[in-house]
């Protein structure tokens, strides 16, 4: 984008009056906020805009705002992506009223990845803490990309799992992604900048009014292809964030929690109404369209280096010499698996020797990320392949 059109954009963000449903009708009306500058107030009004915005957005007064935006950009390293953008999240582009401009801060190819929403409460229990971390986790290293709300709690917990392993997280800000709420998350926010990203719909410099909470909860849940609850009030802001992805046809996921604990009443309540009970990562995956599960499977093949290709042709990762994971356990694992006869736990110790268990156990783990084994009752495994 030049300098030129993101001031202009810029300025639409500032321009007062303006809301983004309305903001979103222009753009798809003139095309770009050029050509919406350009234009008449007669022109406006007949796109629907009223007399007085109309007379706003044609006086130009919003640009001095969006230049002093754009200092703040270059001071902070942050860009925006804009609706019309090919990197904006196709998702949050079907829901109701997507944000036409984003601010961002760090990796922002991470937009174009599958995205699942994990939120919860400001005031967990260690379950929840534990359940969250170890979901954010794993599901992360299933190749799907962490969003959250960078709040105290569970927020923190998943955002700080995530990076742990090394994945890509994003956090949504409900100020400006220069601000950091809350206040002793400023290391992780300078984390999430380097190696994840931050984003918010609000202009640089925005404080964090508790109005503007809500509001970005629609993004976590609208850029996702599900939000999973861990634990949170009938009438938290979680349970605000599984309400908006139920309106927006996002799938939604809960952890089942203690009776007697009020955190639980949120997560068990959406369990009742239909929610998905999560009880591990597959959980989640399983639920997915059939096209995002081969997404996944394909990306997490591909981390594995499970494919080679030989005179232009790809080999069955089967029946390829190839290893994977720092000393070819993985491989060593499937080689003793079957398809066709499952292979308890104990024999894969027992057979495998000169391997500890617990790395027997992460093999089996990146297998089944991989679609390459799957699990039985009784811990005995497969060896699976799925086109």
């Amino acid at each position: 984008m030049s300098r030129e059109a993101e001031l202009h954009w810029l300025a639409l963000r500032m321009t007062p009056g303006l809301g983004t449903r309305t903001a979103v009708q222009l753009i798809e009306t003139f095309n770009t906020p050029q050509a919406v500058f350009r234009a008449s107030r007669s022109e406006l009004e007949a796109a629907g805009v009223s007399p007085g915005l109309a007379q706003s957005i044609a006086s130009g007064c919003a640009f001095d705002d969006a230049v002093t935006q754009q200092q703040k950009l270059v001071e902070s390293g942050a860009s925006v992506v804009a609706l019309t953008d090919s990197r904006y999240p196709t998702r949050l582009k079907e829901i109701f009223d997507p944000p036409p401009l984003l601010f961002a801060r760090g990796r922002v190819e991470l937009m174009g990845e599958l995205t699942l929403g994990i939120v919860g409460t400001r005031r967990p229990t260690a379950y929840g803490i534990a359940a969250g971390a170890r979901l954010a986790k794993d599901l992360a290293c299933a190749g799907l990309t962490v969003a959250s709300g960078m709040a105290r709690g569970i927020d923190t917990a998943a955002h700080r799992a995530v990076l742990e392993v090394g994945a890509g997280t994003i956090a949504v800000f409900g100020c400006g992604v220069d601000e950091v709420y809350p206040a002793e998350n400023r290391k992780l926010a300078e984390q999430i900048a380097r190696d994840g990203l931050i984003i918010s719909e609000f202009p640089m410099a925005t404080p964090p009014y508790p109005q503007n909470f809500p509001i970005r909860n629609r993004i976590i849940a609208g850029m996702s292809v599900g939000v999973l609850v861990v634990e949170g009030g009938e009438y938290s802001g979680s349970a605000i964030t599984a309400k908006l992805a139920a309106e927006q046809n996002r799938e939604v996921f809960a952890v089942p929690g203690n009776i007697t604990s009020k955190m639980s009443w949120g997560p068990n309540l959406l369990i009742k109404q239909g929610a998905k009970l999560v009880q591990e990562w597959n959980d989640v995956v399983v639920e997915l369209k059939a096209e995002d599960r081969r997404w996944l499977a394909d990306r997490c093949r591909n981390r594995l280096n499970l494919k080679e290709t030989v005179g232009g042709e790809t080999k069955d990762p089967l029946q390829s010499s190839l290893t994977f994971g720092p000393d070819g356990t993985g491989r060593a694992v499937l080689n003793v698996l079957k398809p066709d006869a499952p292979v308890a736990l104990d024999h894969l110790v027992e057979t495998l020797a000169g391997t500890s268990p617990s790395e027997i156990i992460a093999a089996l783990f990146e297998l089944e990320l991989a679609g390459l084994a799957r699990q039985l009752p009784g811990k005995s495994f497969i060896k699976v392949w799925a086109d």
